[in-house]
């Protein structure tokens, strides 16, 4: 094991990915102390940082952002990517708070997996360096992987870090990664993949009609467009209609009873909400499409329904999926 190189404190953005750990492990055998930080919001949890962190030892520190996050996402300065992905501005925030945490807790520089034109949009030269010049630590975000091709940061020049051991990767391919890997006997990690909801399609749409029908946001509502059929009766009004048991289990979970109207048919059949609640004529609106995916084609089902204020059965005439269609957001 190599000697701590002068009491270096490095503190790392882990996405959990391969790339994550291996820049990691290149300042660990300078003799650098290398922590991590990963965030979670709605959208990515730490569930691969917190693997990454137990096959590499590596102390892994976890904050929750989604307040500041959503603030950005709404209007992110850089725009959108593909989707509802705010690549760029997401970066800069996460090295933002990450570089709060440096100056608090005494680390003398911040470092990330990022390789150099592995994604062409958000790890471009251009792209890295909006990153760090909106980040408000220009300098001092360190790239492990690719640094001899990036100019040199801060902690190199001041000798904190052995440039001359770091590495030139660049591109698309993985196969330095992976024989990097296998030097530090890493045998277990994540396939290349995104986990960041905002660049799923269907993710996106519905997260773009959240926004454009609604000025103020629960957290929950954030979490409910991940499960079942989202279908929009009007402006003022959205069902979320379950289409498996697990979706079904999920929607109960965000169900706020205080607010929302619960649906549920008097045969198998799937949960339908109508968060925010809503219009008499919505309510049977979504008692129809409810009944129209039960199974079996009855020609009427029974349907339970609990509003904030009470709660009745009615009868509903199923209104065939494929007449939803048009509606599915």
């Amino acid at each position: 094991m190599e000697k701590p190189r002068k009491n270096v404190r490095a503190l790392g953005i882990c996405s959990g990915g391969l790339d994550s750990m291996l820049s990691g492990m290149v300042l660990k055998r300078q003799g650098i102390h290398v922590e991590w930080i990963t965030f979670v919001t709605p959208f990515f949890s730490a569930a691969k940082a917190e693997k990454a962190s137990r096959i590499t030892g590596i102390p892994l520190t976890i904050q929750d952002i989604t307040k500041e996050y959503m603030e950005m996402l709404k209007n992110p300065p850089c725009g959108y990517g593909r989707y509802m992905n705010p690549c760029l501005d997401c970066h800069a925030m996460m090295f933002r708070i990450a570089g709060r945490k440096m100056k608090m807790d005494g680390f003398d520089f911040l470092f990330s997996g990022e390789v150099l034109g592995q994604r062409p949009m958000s790890q471009s030269k251009p792209s890295l360096r909006y990153v760090e010049k909106h980040s408000g630590f220009d300098g001092f975000i360190l790239r492990p992987l690719s640094a001899q091709k990036l100019p040199e940061t801060v902690p190199e020049k001041e000798g904190r870090v052995d440039r001359s051991r770091l590495l030139d990767i660049s591109g698309r391919s993985r196969k330095r990664q992976m024989e990097l890997a296998a030097h530090f006997g890493i045998s277990e990690y994540p396939a290349p993949a995104g986990g960041c909801l905002l660049t799923d399609v269907g993710y996106s749409r519905r997260l773009k009609d959240l926004f454009e029908h609604q000025n103020i946001h629960e957290i929950r509502e954030f979490h409910l467009l991940t499960y079942g059929r989202h279908i929009r009766l009007d402006p003022r009004t959205k069902i979320i209609v379950g289409r498996t048991r697990k979706d079904n289990e999920r929607i109960l979970d965000y169900y706020a009873p205080e607010s929302d109207i619960l649906l549920k048919p008097g045969l198998p059949g799937p949960i339908v909400l109508i968060p925010h609640g809503g219009s008499e004529e919505a309510v049977l609106n979504a008692a129809d499409v409810c009944a129209g995916y039960c199974k079996g084609n009855p020609p009427e089902v029974a349907v339970w329904v609990a509003t904030p204020e009470k709660e009745f059965t009615l009868r509903a005439v199923p209104v065939p999926p494929e007449k939803i269609q048009p509606l599915l957001i």
